[in-house]
């Protein structure tokens, strides 16, 4: 199944929105520091109410840490960004994928960019509009990678 990858979150609220999501649909989470808060902040506590438990969360204490940890796993980089090369929905998702999202306030990093194997965007229909929420962003994204490997249709 498709893994999240923040890379540098800074608020607190949108790491605990993704973080459930990642709990209810049982995807692992991987947080790429320096974090812009604390693990047990409670911000990041409340936003994930009592879902905390059940997050799959590794914490990875550099970007060269994370880029090796993922190698020796295996599966494609995919960074999503505004300056992705591919439409999000084009992307033909696979389990083993590492979907990776950056800063809300500098997106990912070039080094990581750089890393990925391919890179895609959420395509805006506002030119006005750069970009949407991270924790929107990442629902997109989860959703369809789930929705194109046939998992939504093994939901109760």
């Amino acid at each position: 199944m498709p893994r999240i990858v923040l890379v540098h979150p800074q608020i607190p609220p949108n790491t605990g929105n993704i973080a459930r999501s990642c709990a209810a649909m049982d995807v692992e989470l991987h947080l790429v520091a320096p974090l812009g808060f604390e693990i047990g902040d409670r911000y990041l506590k409340r936003a994930g109410l009592d879902y905390w438990p059940h997050v799959k969360l590794t914490y990875h204490p550099s970007e060269d840490y994370f880029l090796q940890f993922a190698k020796e796993k295996g599966g494609r980089l995919i960074g999503l960004s505004v300056r992705g090369k591919t439409n999000y929905l084009d992307c033909q998702y696979r389990d083993d994928d590492w979907l990776l999202f950056g800063s809300e306030t500098e997106g990912l990093p070039q080094k990581i960019l750089d890393a990925c194997d391919l890179t895609c965007y959420i395509k805006m229909r506002n030119p006005h509009v750069r970009s949407l929420n991270l924790s929107v962003s990442v629902s997109v994204v989860l959703f369809e990678s789930l929705r194109q490997l046939g998992y939504t249709a093994t939901f109760n």
